[in-house]
Parts: C-alpha cells; structure tokens; sequence
C-alpha cells in the first residue's frame, strides 16, 4: 500500500505544485478528528488512482506558511492543483463515494 507522501513548506512546490500530474493536497492536522477519519480513504484513493492522482498530506500544524497562503482555515481542506493551480477544494471529512465522485475529473 502506497501511502500519500508528506510535503512541507520546504518541498512544497516541488511536491505540489511543479508535479506533472494533478495534485490532491489534504490540509490536516494530528489532533483533528476528521481528518483522521479521511486519512483511510485518501489511502485507498491513493492505491487505486495513484496512477493519475497524486496525493499527498500537509500538517499545517508544522507548515503555517503553505496553509496560511491558500487561506485554509478550517481542517480537512482538500485542495486539487493542476499545474500549480487549485482548480477545486473540498472541506470536510467525506465519504468515500462522494470524494470519488467529486474527484473524477482527475481520476476518470
């Protein structure tokens, strides 16, 4: 099992945003409850998907500058950048087929 790659302000643009493929960045945090409840299903997302969708976590806890930049204020943020842009967020703890669903343009 492939789990998603931790980024940094450090290696975020290389990570993220200079990446070939789109990019789903899941803003979180380890005392958030949600996203501790999303980080599985971004896990099987990654398995299945990680062939067209790269995904990788940001604590912003220990990367205030990243999170600070794309004005996330509440956790879990997902962000999609392709090529260095964010071309969709979603907030919240979803359900697997809702985030499928809200991810196909990237994963159909």
């Amino acid at each position: 099992m492939a789990a998603p790659k931790q980024t940094s302000d450090a290696t975020f643009e290389a990570d993220v945003l200079k990446n070939d493929k789109p990019v789903l960045v899941d803003f979180w945090a380890p005392w958030c409850g949600p996203c501790r409840a999303v980080a599985p299903i971004l896990e099987e997302i990654a398995n299945e998907h990680g062939d067209k969708l790269e995904i990788v976590k940001l604590n912003t806890d220990e990367n205030p500058q990243t999170a600070a930049k794309y004005g996330i204020t509440g956790i879990p943020t997902m962000n999609v950048y392709v090529k260095g842009e964010v071309v969709k967020t979603l907030v919240g703890a979803l359900p697997k087929p809702r985030l499928v669903k809200e991810l196909d343009d990237f994963i159909g």
